[in-house]
């Protein structure tokens, strides 16, 4: 019995994997805006991994607000909660609450369920740069690194990468420095997250979800963290709203490539 559960563990997980060493997207970080994103590219049939780097996916949703575990989600993103069967409560004609661990939760199942493949506990430590494109990303164990242990990682092949890595875009901070890219911002860097205001981050967050290289979109806090933009706090419309519009980019840019 010991010998078959293994084997049943290691041929699942071989396989999954197997099938997405060559993807249409590879997201690197499940928090929300990733999560969505992955959902709606699943959902079209795309071939969609996601590495987290943590045990847990779901990024900063599951902690709420200083461990309160609920959000506040504007009006123009509660259709994603009703999309996903995520209960709220209404507080004004603006502003709705819903629990944080439900979200996660909710965003982790439906993201699975429509198909994309989630891969927890792995680390992306560096991309794939095919000179005029990002062209995938370079994956190991997360415990590895953390042992500071020298062994070398696998490398996926994608025709998209996003970074959803937060408020630091590890992966684009990452990409730019060793492969000495020039972003597509004003400044051609990485510019730094601002410091907190509400509305003005929950704007920018949608608008700066964009194409920043070839194949390597940002989303979420990430791209505020890009931009230049503000942090928004425990609400979180303007990062469902980025994932939804990073889904839109990359499905068009997948289309005509």
């Amino acid at each position: 019995m010991e010998a078959t559960i293994s084997r049943a563990i290691l041929q699942g997980y071989a396989a999954k994997l197997d099938g997405c060493l060559e993807c249409d997207l590879a997201v690197v970080g499940a928090g929300p805006s990733g999560m969505l994103c992955a959902y709606y590219l699943a959902k079209a049939g795309k071939n969609v991994a996601i590495f987290e780097k943590k045990l847990a996916p779901g990024g900063g949703v599951w902690g709420g607000a200083m461990l309160f575990n609920d959000v506040v989600i504007q009006q123009a993103a509660v259709r994603f909660l009703d999309e996903l069967g995520i209960r709220y409560e209404r507080l004004s004609d603006q502003l709705v609450r819903a629990d944080s661990v439900e979200l996660a939760a909710c965003l982790i199942y439906r993201a699975v369920h429509a198909g994309a493949r989630l891969f927890n506990g792995v680390s992306v430590e560096d991309v794939v740069f095919k000179g005029e494109r990002i062209g995938g990303v370079v994956i190991n164990y997360t415990p590895i690194l953390l042992a500071n242990l020298h062994v070398d990682p696998l490398t996926v092949e994608a025709r998209a990468v996003l970074d959803g890595t937060g408020h630091h875009a590890e992966l684009t901070a990452k990409a730019a420095r060793k492969a000495g890219i020039r972003l597509n911002t004003p400044t051609g860097e990485l510019m730094g997250e601002k410091p907190m205001w509400a509305e003005e981050g929950e704007r920018a967050t949608v608008e700066n979800t964009r194409q920043v290289y070839p194949g390597l979109y940002v989303s979420g806090m990430a791209a505020n963290g890009v931009y230049g933009s503000a942090r928004m706090g425990p609400i979180f419309g303007g990062m469902l709203l980025s994932g939804e519009r990073a889904a839109q980019l990359i499905l068009k840019d997948l289309s005509t490539a």
